[in-house]
C-alpha cells in the first residue's frame, strides 16, 4: 500500500479497526460532527468512557481521566476550562481552534469601537424613554445633540497581540482609515507577513499607550496574562482613549478599569465578560461574551476541531495542540506507533532500540518536543506485539504509547 492509499484509508475510515467513541459536552454544531466517519467513530453525549471529549466552555477541571481517554478537543481557541498540566500527565492531547472563530470576533471589535464612539447603545436607550404624546420629532432634535460622536478614521489604534485575531483587526482598521500600532514581542513570522504594511511596529507598549484613542487587549490568559492590564499599565494611556477586552476576562483587572474611569485615565471601556459593577457603570458597554456567537463561528471551530480529533485518533498526527508539539507523518506503512515521552536524552535510541531487539523493522520516523514533551510517530514494517508496546511503555519517560494500524 503506498503513501496515498494509506492517506485515502485515513480519511474513510476503511483501513481501521477500532471504533473509538467522542463524548460531547455543549452544542457541538452538526456540521462538524457530520464529518465524523460513523464506521469507525460513534458520537454520544452520555458516553462514560471516551476516547475523545469534544467541548466548548464546559469546565472539566477536576475531572477523572479514564484510561481510555487520548483526546480533548476545544471548539474555539480559550482552554482555560481544562486542566492542562491534569492531561499532559496523563498522556491526552488537548487541541483547539485557532482563528476559527477570528472573524466573528473581530466584527464584535470594530463594532465596539463604533458604539462607543457614536454613543448608539445611549441614543437608541433615549428613544424608548419618548411618550407617544410627545412631538416626537421635536423630541429627537433636541435630544440628540447629548450623543454627539466622533468618527474613527483617522483615530490611532493599539492592539495588544498580534495573533489570528489581532492581526484582522489590524488589518481592517487599517482599511477604515485608522492608524494603527501593534505590540507583540512574540509575534510569528507568518503572522509578521499577514499584516498590513500599514500597521507600525510598537516596540515600547507604555509609549504605544501614550498615542493611541484605542486600545484592544488579544492576549492568551495564562499565568502570566492574567490581570495584564492593571491600574499601573492604565496610567500611561492617552486621556480620554477606551479600552476594548474581547480577549479573556481575567487579563483584565475590571475593579483598576473602572478607577481609571472615575479617574478620567480612561475614557470607556467596551467588553465582552462583565459584571455586575461594570453592567451599571455608565462609560462601559457590556456584551455577554458574544465574540464567537455566531453561526459561521460555531461552524468553524466544529469543522475544525471534528478534523484536527478524528485525525489524531486515527493517523496519530497531532496539529493544533495546546500541549504537545504539533507532528505529523504521511503514512509510508500499514503499521504505525506513537509514543508521548518527557523530553530527556537517548529517548529516540531506547525506542528504537526496544524495536529492534523485538525484530520491528523502522520504515520511517518522526520526533518532534515541545518544552519538556516530546512526541514520536513510528512507521514500521510489520504489526506490533503486545510485548513490544509493553516494553516501550517501561521504558523511563515514556507516557503513552499507540499501535494503529491503516
Amino acid at each position: 500500500m503506498d503513501g496515498s492509499e494509506l492517506e485515502k484509508a485515513i480519511n474513510s475510515g476503511s483501513g481501521n479497526r477500532r471504533m473509538y467513541r467522542i463524548r460531547t459536552f455543549n452544542k457541538i454544531d452538526s456540521a462538524g460532527l457530520a464529518k465524523f466517519d460513523s464506521s469507525a467513530i460513534s458520537v454520544s453525549d452520555s458516553e462514560k468512557d471516551p476516547h475523545a471529549i469534544l467541548l466548548r466552555s464546559h469546565d472539566l477541571k477536576g475531572m477523572e481521566y479514564n484510561p481510555s481517554l487520548l483526546a480533548i478537543g476545544r471548539a474555539g481557541a480559550g482552554t482555560n476550562n481544562i486542566d492542562i498540566p491534569g492531561a499532559t500527565k496523563h498522556g491526552v492531547v488537548v487541541f483547539n481552534t485557532p482563528g476559527a472563530n477570528a472573524n466573528a470576533v473581530k466584527e464584535l471589535v470594530i463594532a465596539g469601537m463604533l458604539l462607543s464612539a457614536r454613543h448608539l447603545i445611549e441614543g437608541a436607550a433615549f428613544l424608548q424613554t419618548l411618550d407617544s404624546s410627545q412631538d416626537m420629532e421635536k423630541a429627537i432634535e433636541g435630544g440628540k445633540s447629548r450623543f454627539k460622536g466622533y468618527e474613527i478614521k483617522g483615530k490611532r489604534l493599539g492592539i495588544v497581540g498580534l495573533g489570528a485575531i489581532g492581526t484582522m483587526i489590524a488589518n481592517d482598521a487599517v482599511q477604515l482609515g485608522m492608524e494603527v500600532e501593534g505590540y507583540d514581542p512574540y509575534i510569528s513570522v507568518d503572522r509578521a507577513w499577514g499584516l498590513s504594511r500599514g500597521v507600525k511596529q510598537a516596540k515600547n507598549l507604555n509609549n504605544m499607550l501614550k498615542s493611541v484613542d484605542f486600545i484592544s487587549v488579544h492576549v492568551p490568559l495564562t499565568p502570566d496574562t492574567r490581570g495584564y492590564v492593571n491600574f499601573k499599565l492604565l496610567q500611561n494611556v492617552k486621556p480620554g482613549s477606551v479600552l476594548l477586552n474581547f480577549s479573556r476576562g481575567d487579563v483584565v483587572e475590571n475593579a483598576d478599569v473602572i478607577k481609571a474611569l472615575d479617574q478620567d485615565l480612561l475614557g470607556g471601556f467596551v467588553t465582552d465578560f462583565p459584571d455586575e459593577a461594570l453592567i451599571r457603570h455608565p462609560k462601559v458597554v457590556c456584551t455577554p461574551h458574544l465574540g464567537a456567537s455566531t453561526l459561521e463561528a460555531e461552524q468553524n471551530c466544529s469543522l475544525m476541531i471534528v478534523d484536527q480529533v478524528q485525525h489524531y485518533l486515527r493517523s496519530g498526527d497531532i496539529v493544533n495542540s495546546v500541549n504537545f508539539p504539533n507532528c505529523t507523518m504521511d503514512p509510508s506503512t500499514k503499521f504505525r506507533i506513537t509514543i508521548l515521552n518527557e523530553n530527556v536524552p537517548n529517548m529516540v535510541g531506547q525506542i528504537t532500540t526496544a524495536l529492534a531487539e523485538e525484530k520491528i523493522n523502522i520504515a520511517e520516523m518522526i520526533n518532534k518536543s515541545r518544552d519538556n514533551i516530546a512526541y514520536n510517530i513510528v512507521d514500521i514494517e510489520s504489526a506490533c506485539s503486545e510485548k513490544a508496546l509493553d516494553r516501550i511503555r517501561q521504558i523511563s519517560g515514556v507516557i503513552a504509547v499507540r499501535a494503529i494500524t491503516f
